[in-house]
């Protein structure tokens, strides 16, 4: 049975192998090598791709029918494999890996940028108010715990109380921070009223990354006690690992507080100078679209390259060599198991 799966495989490989453009496909595995930056790169560009929102009910049948038919060796002639390639994305971006069902659009990764975006412009805003940066950077945390939910690891759930801790952690020092830091800013008789502007558009960032780093420790804490699954050469499974937790935690967190730099950063600096030009001073009302279309540039370049910035298969030194699989629960692509992306999501991936 085992022999004719294979060979019917093989036979659905052999047919798809007609595009020359695309490598040879793979069911279940990545399209780009993920041993490069550039690899991971490309490969994290396909996932947030915000095309497949816009997947009509019978494309994604025809994707998932055309993955089955690949699978059992049932391929029509002339498949080739961009068009394998292109059904994997569009499953992959829809549909939950484990229960199957559509992930709601606004929680997909690849709807992270585009409804993200306006929390990010709202957590930029000039001037708050003390309920308008409660409000924001509440409304940011709850939007990375319903992307973080909806792309959890649905094979190994977790109770909920983890992702409510998770969630009310990363609420209060996100919280605590930005208004703390507001508050010393407008105590500070020292600054001009240009320079505590300025300021202020900076607060949201050390705010958001300790609010990241809370929520990664909240939520993997465990991990440090438990270990992570460490895998020899072969991908078999050989333990758990306490050292290759602490190097999967120490490198979520420094994910986490890359993430939101450029996002969070970048707009701020590029505003104060395009605010000066002839043309925004002429017209204050362009302010904000202006300032939308910088957090979106920032928003899809900063994320792509954060989270390709480690390998999802990391290795270390732990008796002996093994390759240490550091990275399933934190950069998994679809889903993790302490139900965090980035990431995607989730990637999460988090700002």
């Amino acid at each position: 049975m085992a022999d004719t799966a294979t060979t019917a495989s093989a036979a659905a490989a052999s047919a798809a192998n007609t595009s020359t453009d695309a490598p040879p496909f793979q069911l279940g595995k990545p399209r780009f090598q993920q041993t490069s930056f550039y690899g991971r790169f490309r490969h994290f560009l396909d996932i947030i791709d915000p095309r497949t929102l816009f997947v009509t009910e019978r494309r994604l049948r025809e994707a998932v029918q055309l993955l089955e038919d690949y699978k059992h060796g049932t391929l029509r002639p002339g498949v080739t494999n961009e068009q394998l390639w292109s059904a994997q994305k569009i499953k992959q971006a829809i549909l939950h890996p484990d229960t199957n069902e559509k992930i709601f659009m606004p929680f997909r990764m690849s709807g992270y940028i585009p409804f993200g975006t306006p929390i990010v412009v709202g957590l930029l805003l000039p001037n708050q108010t003390l309920a308008s940066t409660v409000f924001w950077q509440w409304l940011n945390q709850s939007h990375n715990a319903c992307v973080n939910y909806a792309n959890r690891n649905a094979t190994k759930p977790s109770p909920a109380s983890k992702f409510i801790q998770g969630y009310l952690g990363a609420v209060i020092s996100a919280v605590s921070i930005a208004v703390g830091l507001n508050v010393l800013v407008q105590k500070a008789n020292k600054f001009t009223p240009a320079t505590r502007l300025l300021v202020q558009r900076f607060v949201p960032f050390p705010a958001v990354a300790s609010a990241n780093i809370c929520n990664v420790v909240l939520m993997r804490y465990g991990e440090l006690e438990e270990g992570i699954d460490v895998l020899d050469g072969d991908g078999n499974l050989v333990g758990s690992s306490k050292i290759a937790a602490r190097h999967a935690l120490l490198e979520t967190a420094l994910t986490r507080v890359v993430l939101p730099m450029p996002i969070l950063v970048l707009p701020p600096i590029v505003m104060s100078m395009l605010e000066k030009t002839a043309l925004l001073q002429a017209r204050p009302r362009l302010l904000l679209p202006v300032q939308s279309l910088v957090c979106l540039a920032a928003f899809g370049l900063a994320l792509p390259l954060a989270i390709s910035l480690f390998p999802q298969m990391s290795e270390t030194s732990i008796e002996g060599k093994h390759h240490v699989n550091m990275k399933t629960a934190t950069f998994k692509p679809r889903r993790e198991a302490s139900g965090e992306i980035s990431p995607a999501g989730t990637l999460s991936s988090d700002i």
